[in-house]
């Protein structure tokens, strides 16, 4: 997936999530001050006790309380939810639930890939070297010396009890390419190489450079091409893929005999036309019909 896209879904999804939410708040808020407060009414003043002019009556500091009934029908009628507000809460509920499972998935997806990238480049810097260790540095150093066949041994060795740091057999090949002059060595520890499974990208810059040793140094320009070719059909929109269609194209306009023609269908053989049908009624043996 394109920076582009995922950029436009984390806006799209982030603003869905936000509008989604003040949708969802904002019809509770609603719900909310529409409900009636119950307000508790006075008690009546009793018919037969009437207050004179001359007495006023004074207040009450305990005033009787209100029966049971009273106090019953003093107080609003509790309004229940209608559907329609539910139903509204329910969708942007469900809505909202479903663009935050969906921001989780392409979050957990790019930190995936990050984590990845971070385990990738642990392994392998730009110039394909990994972390080294005091072993390791002990082949550099004989490398260093002109012990070439001697470092290279001490880096199989290393690498069979280590098969998971592969940037050793890619040194290897490289000390058998530049250093021993054996392109034949360098293919077969590339070829090994790619048997197993690594990054798309760094599988495809390492199946480059054993079609560039196939096309140059070892004249098997057919396997070249060959290999170019799942390249470009393996890596998809790499930078290796890329390359690989450039490479792959110039190899074939310097070899146009290498390029596969696909076979031409065998033409079918024309069908002989059906025969004429007599339209007339069938006469018995010996008869013609008349010419008219």
């Amino acid at each position: 997936m394109k920076w582009q896209v995922r950029i436009g879904l984390y806006v799209g999804l982030t603003a869905c999530g936000l509008v989604l939410g003040y949708k969802l708040y904002q019809t509770y808020r609603q719900h909310a001050s529409s409900t009636p407060v119950a307000v508790v009414k006075p008690a009546a003043t009793p018919t037969n006790a009437q207050p004179t002019a001359a007495e006023p009556t004074p207040p009450l500091a305990n005033p009787a309380p209100a029966t049971p009934a009273e106090a019953e029908s003093d107080l609003d009628a509790p309004v229940r939810p209608s559907g329609r507000w539910l139903a509204s809460m329910v969708t942007y509920a469900v809505l909202l639930a479903g663009v935050l499972v969906g921001l989780g998935l392409l979050i957990g997806r790019d930190v995936s890939q990050f984590t990845a990238h971070q385990v990738e480049e642990l392994l392998f810097d730009d110039e394909g070297e990994g972390l080294q260790n005091q072993e390791y540095e002990q082949a550099e150093e004989l490398w260093k010396q002109g012990r070439h066949l001697d470092a290279v041994q001490l880096m199989r060795d290393y690498y069979q009890r280590n098969p998971r740091e592969v940037y050793v057999a890619l040194r290897i090949a490289e000390i058998y390419e530049k250093d021993l002059n054996n392109p034949l060595a360098a293919a077969l520890e590339y070829e090994e190489i790619l048997k197993r499974k690594l990054p798309p990208d760094r599988w495809g810059w390492t199946a480059i450079h054993l079609a560039n040793l196939y096309s140059g140094k070892l004249n098997k320009t057919a396997q070249a091409i060959e290999l170019l070719e799942r390249i470009v059909t393996e890596c998809g929109d790499t930078a290796p893929a890329r390359k690989a269609r450039e490479r792959l194209e110039a190899l074939r306009a310097e070899h146009p005999e290498l390029v596969k023609v696909p076979p031409l269908q065998p033409t079918p053989p024309p069908s002989a036309p059906p025969p004429p049908s007599d339209s007339g009624p069938k006469l018995p043996p010996g008869f013609r019909p008349l010419n008219k």
